[in-house]
């Protein structure tokens, strides 16, 4: 199947062009969603074995859609002419290094802004651009950093911390990319001015798991690691039914009557432990213990979709939790096309997810699958003004890779 090579007009991003350097999750993810929303997006890969998303099965398919691939050598004399000659109309320029990588090859922010003095340049790491040299320059992965950053140390059991998954710490950082490169566009376009951004991946996870971080700087207060409850308050958690799992989130002054009435502990309400103003159960309470067991008991003697339908109607935010048969099945998803098929580029149908958010005057949409390695070399660089003889010769040199 011959891939469209002119993006047709859609979107909240329509007028934006992106330009991307990096692999496998958080750059990348960023990029996709921007180019669900309309934006013009190139992806540029090695000249080796390409972006290692393409060792995973299906999760390339679904995260590099509506994009191009170039295939090139981005450091080399001729690779950094043809990157310049990209760059000079492009909105958007991110790539995703050990901290200062891309200034040690002689591509400066300040380079890149001779070229085009109204680039956003996003410089994702895993520490940093400054700081300590050592941390600067060190590998990361989303397990790294997530250790780094004290966010797995809030996850997990008392026993030992856990990473949440699947890949958190990249997939938040995704929507941190998103986030401020949309920011920094807003200011090029009403300035005229160019922005970098400095985006260390562990800062993100401390932006994000600052709820109890504040309260350790503050007041030197450590909470436990919560396992399948909350550290603070009864009725927050992952609860076992007699069919599976439900997840429960109890708070309110109606809700938490009505829960201790259903659990068979109406008595406790209105106490002088419990207040009939009680708006969170903490686990501080002298009866904490006591109403978590009765809850427990209670829905292992109960359906979890009965429990939640009964919460539901309660105004008691309970959910069953879902697993993936389930969710291909769910009334709700099937009513918001949370699903979609398209076809890739050997023909195949392949199953995804749709476009999120759902915009409602200027909608996403999917318009073609992901590419070959080096699919769109030829055809970006011929729009740059190559010939097929120059293409030609950069191909058989190395300095770019066009897919056969």
């Amino acid at each position: 199947m011959a891939l469209e090579t002119n993006k047709p007009s859609f979107g909240v991003l329509d007028d934006v062009k992106v330009v991307y350097a990096a692999v496998e999750l958080a750059a990348p993810k960023a990029c996709d969603l921007m180019a669900d929303w309309g934006a013009d997006v190139t992806w540029l890969e090695n000249t080796g074995a390409g972006d290692t998303i393409r060792d995973t099965a299906y999760v390339k398919q679904a995260e590099r859609r509506n994009q191009r691939s170039v295939s090139m050598n981005y450091f080399s004399d001729e690779g950094k002419e043809i990157l310049f000659k990209m760059l000079a109309d492009a909105d958007v320029f991110i790539e995703a290094s050990k901290g200062g990588t891309w200034a040690r090859k002689g591509i400066t922010d300040e380079v890149l802004w001779e070229i085009n003095p109204k680039l956003v340049i996003v410089h994702l790491s895993g520490f940093g651009q400054s700081g300590d040299p050592k941390m600067v320059k060190r590998a990361a992965y989303d397990l790294t950093v997530m250790a780094y950053s004290g966010y797995m140390s809030q996850n997990g059991t008392q026993e030992q911390p856990m990473n949440p998954g699947p890949y958190a710490g990249d997939y938040f950082n995704s929507l941190m990319i998103v986030s401020s490169t949309l920011a920094a566009l807003h200011k090029a376009n009403r300035t005229g001015k160019g922005e970098s951004i400095d985006l260390a991946m562990y800062e993100t996870l401390l932006a994000i798991g600052q709820y109890y971080l504040v309260d350790y700087l503050n007041e030197g207060i450590l909470w436990p690691r919560p396992g399948a409850r909350n550290q603070n308050l009864c009725g927050i958690g992952e609860y076992k039914c007699n069919d599976g799992f439900l997840g429960v989130c109890l708070y309110g002054v109606d809700q938490n009557k009505y829960f201790l009435e259903t659990i068979g502990l109406g008595h406790l309400w209105g106490t002088e432990d419990i207040p009939e103003d009680t708006s969170g159960l903490w686990l501080s309470n002298p009866h904490a213990a006591e109403i978590e067991a009765a809850f427990e008991a209670y829905c292992l003697e109960h359906s979890k979709y009965e429990i939640e339908a009964d919460f539901a109607a309660h105004r008691i935010a309970a959910q069953v939790v879902m697993e993936f048969e389930d969710l291909v099945k769910e009334e709700h998803l099937k009513l918001r096309d949370d699903f979609m098929d398209w076809e890739t580029e050997d023909g195949k149908t392949f199953k995804g997810l749709g476009v999120f958010p759902k915009f409602q005057q200027t909608p996403g949409q999917v318009w073609r699958p992901m590419p070959k390695q080096g699919g769109d070399t030829a055809d970006v660089l011929t729009k740059l003004g190559y010939t097929a003889d120059q293409i030609a010769a950069l191909n058989e040199s190395g300095v770019v890779k066009v897919a056969e």
